[in-house]
């Protein structure tokens, strides 16, 4: 059984009588997870991961790594497009949003630019431009 849990107890209910964090009461089956939670998610940290390897987490990051971006925006291009009616465009609009800016961000971080419809996830969302 594939479960997702939450990271720190959020009551009093879910800390077992010995103080530690009562798992088993923090944990919920996947199947009781709504899929637009699920996709929201994984979108969300697939730009997380893609900033990151872009270098925007911080100035002079020294985690910059194109090629893992590339593979990144690239995965959220495909689910977002794929999943964009699924979710509604209340979900959708504001992940595009962010996926726009990555793949803007990535063009500016490339020594050697993409033609227009060539880089990350393009091909998924067509050419982005300033």
């Amino acid at each position: 059984m594939v479960r997702m849990t939450d990271a720190t107890p959020s009551t009093s209910s879910e800390t077992a009588a010995d103080g530690n964090p009562d798992y088993d009461a923090m944990t919920r089956d996947i199947a009781d997870v709504p899929a637009v939670e699920v996709i929201t998610t994984v979108a969300v940290h697939l730009l997380s991961a893609a900033a990151v390897n872009l270098g925007l987490d911080k100035p002079d990051s020294e985690h910059k790594d194109l090629d893992e971006a590339r593979k990144l925006i690239t995965a959220l291009a495909g689910l977002v497009t794929a999943s964009a009616t699924e979710i509604s465009s209340f979900h959708a609009a504001p992940l595009r949003d962010g996926l726009k800016s990555l793949q803007l961000a990535f063009r500016e971080a490339s020594i050697v630019p993409d033609e227009p419809g060539q880089g990350p996830g393009e091909k998924f969302t067509g050419p982005v431009f300033g």
